[in-house]
């Protein structure tokens, strides 16, 4: 059994594209995006990067493609839900943060900050002529890194 288990394992990291050819495939990513929608989803990655890092118990952040949308995964702690930014396709100068839609999360964060606007269960949607509401989404962001922390402590205590 142990063997098959390590054969399986070997298998799926066998498939697993390499750090580099992750990162050239994200960098290509933004590349391809218009000058004023790139600006704004570099800066929204570098508060993803610097809220994981001030957050305890995230560790690292994974950064690869999901659906072609840079994506955001707390893979070495699993303490948090996907995080992907991309622009929004439909409406120009629009751009956007995916969460996981069978979480709470957004439907948290319109309770927490009704101002801002939302795409259904899954979206913060933001505009390119907009200032970056930075603490809004620093929370918004440490609570999905957090999520399945949380989930699990909230499951212990019942």
């Amino acid at each position: 059994m142990k063997k098959a288990a390590r054969k399986r394992a070997v298998k799926r990291i066998a498939k697993r594209p390499s750090a580099a050819a992750r990162d050239a495939a994200v960098e290509a990513v933004f590349e391809a995006y218009p000058n004023p929608v790139r600006a704004k989803l570099l800066a929204l990655r570098r508060l993803i990067f610097d809220t994981a890092r001030a957050t305890e118990g995230v560790g690292p952040l994974e950064e690869t493609l999901k659906w072609g949308q840079p994506s955001y995964l707390t893979t070495e702690s699993k303490s948090g839900s996907t995080i992907r930014i991309d622009q929004v396709k439909a409406e120009v100068g629009r751009y956007a943060v995916y969460f996981h839609c069978q979480t709470d999360l957004v439907e948290t964060f319109r309770e927490l900050y009704p101002e801002l606007r939302y795409g259904g269960n899954r979206s913060i949607l933001l505009d390119v002529g907009d200032k970056l509401p930075e603490a809004a989404l620093r929370h918004c962001v440490a609570l999905a890194l957090t999520y399945h922390v949380r989930k699990r402590k909230a499951e212990r205590v019942k």
